[in-house]
């Protein structure tokens, strides 16, 4: 009778997890519940019908979506949590893909939000890259006049420029470069003529008013054009060769009605703009080197430092110590007014070609190109009215045709690459 009485309990508790299991799940219970295991048969006996336990344990066997204890549910709770986990994956991927290198160059799409803190960073840089400029060329002037000695003024900007480069390293602004003599050989003729533009800007600008100067400058893109050819192999278009030709007529018209013409001045302007283009040119292929690891910053930093070493023992050798007190104080100039003079013209020296680095890593070329010959405008506006040179009507038109000639130089160089991709 007991055996009987086991049995009947054991069927009974079968019956009751058969009848959970019919009623299974109750819509009340959330999504994951802990399901009670059945009572023991001792716990209370069953009027039903006895059925033999199948286990040898003397329990029913669980069935497998019961057995672990836990269970997942369908609920409406679990298909709003699974919606806002699948918004929140593709949310996550869509970050992921905004912040891909494809992305951050526009990859073809438009910017949007991105797009407007783009625009304002470089517009800073453009005004920046201005002002700079003006002030180099007003009190760079300036400085001229009261001391005519361009290799000891291109000396003491050169220095200023190495004193802010060794401060920007120190201070962890940029990483220093660490480079092998082999390339430090490579940059050497970049520093030679880097120095040398400087110096013929120094000596163009000490013998010819501000003005004059930027405009015999904006034949830079007919030296650009030669040495392309001479060096990069490059083919310019018919329609590029006849942007030189305002360019070419403009110089000269302004250089024939100009008062303050020099020969001077005019042929240090011109070697001026052979020795920048091809320090250009140069650096470009220095920077396609994949050997030299080495970006622009520290590519301008290094040819800054190495100028410097190599104006030193020129301007011994040329005009010899010129910037002491005791000279500045015979020859009536005075002196705290100069240093603070200099010291601002060498402040902008550096930080207007530093900038002007800088916005040529971040647009193309000829976006650069667009932006230095509206500068030029800017610069001759500007050193015009502050000097009060004097300009006849023709001169202007000269300058302005010239001005003319290099911003069709640069539309056409724009164009140039969408009329092959046609």
């Amino acid at each position: 009778m007991q055996s009987m009485a086991a049995a009947c309990s054991s069927s009974s508790s079968s019956s009751a997890w058969a009848a959970a299991r019919l009623s299974y799940p109750p819509p009340a219970l959330p999504s994951w519940r802990h399901v009670a295991l059945p009572p023991s048969p001792s716990s209370a006996p069953s009027s039903h019908g006895c059925r033999w336990p199948v286990a040898g344990a003397g329990a029913p066997a669980l069935p497998l979506s019961i057995r672990g204890g836990l269970r997942p549910l369908p609920s409406a709770l679990l298909a709003a949590g699974g919606a806002r986990a699948g918004a929140a994956a593709r949310t996550r991927t869509a970050a992921a893909a905004a912040a891909s290198p494809a992305a951050a160059d526009g990859g073809g799409k438009p910017e949007g939000a991105n797009g407007i803190p783009r625009t304002l960073q470089l517009g800073a840089m453009i005004l920046g890259w201005y002002l700079l400029n003006v002030y180099f060329n007003i009190y760079n002037k300036l400085v001229l006049k009261a001391v005519p000695f361009p290799y000891t003024i291109t000396t003491f900007q050169f220095a200023s420029g190495s004193f802010f480069i060794t401060l920007m390293w120190l201070l962890n602004l940029h990483p220093r470069p660490r480079l092998s003599l082999k390339q430090y050989a490579k940059i050497l003729p970049l520093a030679l003529i880097h120095m040398l533009g400087n110096v013929f800007t120094n000596v163009s600008l000490g013998k010819v008013a501000v003005s004059f100067t930027h405009t015999i400058k904006a034949m830079e893109p007919f030296f650009s054009v030669l040495l392309s050819v001479l060096f990069l192999g490059e083919t310019p278009s018919v329609l590029v060769l006849g942007s030189l030709v305002p360019i070419a007529g403009g110089v000269v018209l302004a250089s024939v009605t100009e008062v303050s013409f020099n020969w001077i001045g005019f042929w240090s302007a011109m070697a001026s703009n052979l020795t920048n283009q091809s320090r250009n040119v140069l650096s470009k292929k220095f920077l396609a080197d994949k050997e030299d690891s080495l970006d622009d910053i520290n590519l301008f930093s290094i040819m800054t430092v190495m100028a410097f070493l190599l104006s030193a023992p020129l301007m011994l050798s040329v005009e010899g110590i010129k910037f002491s007190p005791l000279y500045l104080q015979s020859a009536g100039v005075n002196v705290k007014e100069l240093c603070v003079k200099a010291a601002l013209a060498g402040t902008c020296f550096h930080f207007y070609q530093q900038v002007s680095y800088s916005l040529l890593a971040r647009v193309s070329p000829v976006t650069h190109s667009v932006t230095n010959s509206l500068k030029r405008v800017v610069v001759i506006v500007s050193s015009v009215l502050f000097f009060r040179t004097p300009l006849s009507p023709i001169n202007a038109l000269g300058t302005g045709i010239a001005l003319a000639g290099v911003f069709l130089y640069s539309q056409l160089k724009k164009a140039k690459p969408k009329s092959k991709a046609a």
